[in-house]
């Protein structure tokens, strides 16, 4: 059981057809995992590398769930630190020990993907200075040798000028300290991929309609022996894991949690000058609609706001507990007298932990015949060959831009290459290869085509869980979503109907989810104008440019005859839509009264990133510009 690992997919992933075969052709299974989170992704990983037969099974897709709404923090957990030393409590103790521990080994096993993270504590009360700093020299300290780099204070003025858009007000200094950061949910398909690399049966987007049992002869008990499975895409029904089937292991039941909502927003570059991230002492109250903004810190408007979203974390039920902060977030394994093996609660930095339990738990209760865990130390997928260096090579050898080459690297790492083999040809002198699909971020074409190999099945899956880049900036995968839908109906033969859905189902996901208003929507007829008698002179002057007749209108033709003047070109389908942005009553044509509208928001806060704004203000200072002229979400306007 202890003899080297094998990786019999090591050169080519199954398909998700051929993984589904596999589950529905195959006698019997040790261990069928049911959830494909970071916890039920990382129980088929332990138990496939101890040589168990194992299959997982996920209704929707890898990471669907909270696995891909954390705050993309691996952390030990400062506010259960302070708990534990507050109140004497050893197993809160215990608990941050551990994440310690297993934040190291996750930096380790997938270094593409994680990476440390300065985190920076302001503070607002002299005595508290003191109070924050030696608790945060003491989660340096119980990290130990794990401590990733030591913590430090900075003064009122360096904090500023790190973060301008700090309350001055009280402020009288800050606290850094180091935590990892990931990208979850591509961490989360890491974990899976490298289920199904060591040879796990593993499908998304298929649920259980119940489990199987049979009666033991010995004891007359019924026991778990299997489970009938949908396929949601097909909606074809099969059995998995026949009478012979040991175990289940059922991830993240939820009649043992308390829920607790934790909501995380993706504010503009420009409100920081350096890659950090500001905690907050006390939790603020946030809508999920979002209505963003901590009196405690700093103002931030919802134009600043590019994407937002909200994760259900999975607390473990203490009965005695008032509220979720005094909840632990540590995790039960129970095992059910039908033999159900149930793992809940945890956090996303112990799941490999959470796992190994779990299937100690599986293998003691059924008998089977397998050794230790064998996961610490075990690298992702992606993570083998991959070096800090990696995106140079890509660059060498493909003609990729540089920033793209990083991004692969850092999200795919050593399996990058596959990516850039596949990516086409762009037609320019430079890049030679990799067509964007969304001119500001350096997402490309063909990692659409490779997303479908690694199991993708949506648009949704693309946007959020492969490329992120749902989560990152949500107006501009509004953008990519045509172009995404395109690829993946040419690759999986979708018809025209199917695209359509496709389209409006991740729409609606953006909508719904990801806190977006698409720019037709931030205005609205009803839209105030409160500017000053000065602005809205200065604003008629700038409209007037355009509208050399005084119809009190301009259209799309009057735009681009100023724009000819000044030798700048945009496509006539993009300048139709940043005008249709604004045009409110839908007549083809943008009235002052709309201008005006438009510039009042923009200088309210609730739209930063208007590109007819932009557009204009850049005409109007009549700026020397010999290429198409940049009117993306760079914000400004005024």
């Amino acid at each position: 059981c202890c003899g080297p690992l094998k990786r019999p997919f090591e050169d080519r992933l199954p398909t998700r057809q051929e993984q589904l075969a596999v589950l529905q052709n195959t006698p019997e299974f040790d261990v069928l995992v049911v959830g494909g989170g970071a916890t039920g992704s990382g129980c088929a990983l332990d138990a496939v590398t101890r040589n168990l037969k194992t299959a997982l099974v996920e209704r929707s897709d890898f990471s669907s769930g909270t696995s891909s709404r954390s705050t993309k923090l691996i952390h030990g957990g400062v506010r259960y630190l302070q708990k534990a030393i507050m109140n004497l409590d050893y197993e809160q103790y215990m608990m941050v020990k551990e994440a310690l521990h297993e934040r190291a080994n996750l930096l380790e096993i997938a270094p593409h993907l994680s990476a440390p993270l300065p985190i920076m504590l302001p503070v607002y009360k002299w005595w508290q200075l003191p109070y924050y700093w030696a608790g945060i020299k003491m989660y340096d300290l119980v990290a130990g040798s794990h401590c990733l780099k030591s913590s430090y204070i900075l003064s009122k003025s360096k904090a500023l000028e790190l973060f301008p858009m700090l309350k001055k007000d009280k402020l009288v200094g800050a606290i850094v300290y180091y935590d990892g950061q990931h990208n979850d949910s591509r961490m989360n398909l890491a974990i899976a991929l490298a289920a199904a690399r060591h040879g796990a049966a593993i499908a998304n987007y298929t649920e259980v309609v119940r489990l199987l049992k049979k009666t033991d002869p010995d004891t007359g008990k019924e026991r778990v022996s299997g489970a009938r499975c949908r396929d949601v895409i097909t909606g074809k029904s099969h059995t998995h894991s026949h009478a012979h089937t040991h175990t289940v292991a059922l991830e993240l039941i939820k009649l043992m949690k308390e829920i607790s909502a934790g909501i995380q927003t993706i504010l503009k570059r420009v409100l920081s000058h350096v890659l950090a991230t500001v905690q907050i002492p006390s939790p603020p109250t946030l809508q999920l609609s979002v209505s963003v903004g901590s009196s405690l810190l700093f103002s931030v408007r919802r134009g600043d706001v590019l994407a937002a979203w909200s994760g259900i974390r999975p607390l473990v039920t203490d009965p005695n507990s008032k509220d979720t902060q005094s909840i632990c977030r540590n995790h039960v394994v129970s095992v059910s007298s039908s033999g159900l093996v149930t793992i809940a609660g945890g956090k996303w930095t112990t799941y490999r932990s959470m796992a190994e339990e779990t299937i100690d738990a599986a293998i003691k209760e059924h008998k089977l015949t397998a050794g230790p865990s064998r996961t610490m130390g075990l690298l992702l997928e992606g993570g083998k060959d991959w070096t800090p260096t990696l995106y140079i090579r890509l660059v060498q050898d493909y003609g990729l831009e540089n920033e793209v080459a990083q991004h692969l690297a850092a999200t795919y790492g050593g399996r990058a290459f596959e990516v850039a083999k596949m990516a086409q040809v762009t037609g320019k002198r430079w890049p030679i290869v990799g067509k964007r699909l969304v001119s500001e971020f350096p997402y490309i074409e063909s990692e659409v085509i490779y997303a479908i190999k690694e199991y993708a099945c949506t648009a949704i899956d693309v946007i959020a869980r492969r490329t992120r880049l749902g989560f990152l900036n949500v107006q501009a995968a509004d953008e990519a979503l045509p172009r995404i839908v395109e690829i993946m109906a040419k690759q999986l033969d979708w018809s025209e109907q199917k695209k359509t859905e496709e389209l409006e189902a991740a729409k609606q996901f953006l909508y719904q989810e990801m806190g977006y208003r698409a720019r037709s929507e931030q205005l609205t007829k009803t839209s105030e104008i409160t500017l000053a008698p000065q602005e809205v002179a200065r604003y008629k002057k700038r409209f007037y440019k355009f509208d050399k007749e005084s119809k009190g209108f301009i259209t799309t033709l009057d735009v681009q005859q100023v724009l000819e003047k000044l030798s700048i070109q945009i496509d006539e389908n993009a300048l139709h839509e940043i005008l249709n942005e604004v045009d409110l009553n839908k007549n083809g044509q943008v009235e002052l009264d709309e201008f005006l509208q438009l510039m009042s928001a923009v200088q309210r806060g609730q739209i930063s990133d208007s590109r007819l704004a932009i557009l204009m203000k850049t005409v109007e200072e009549g700026l020397d510009l010999r290429g198409p002229v940049s009117v993306d979400r760079s914000g400004g306007g005024v």
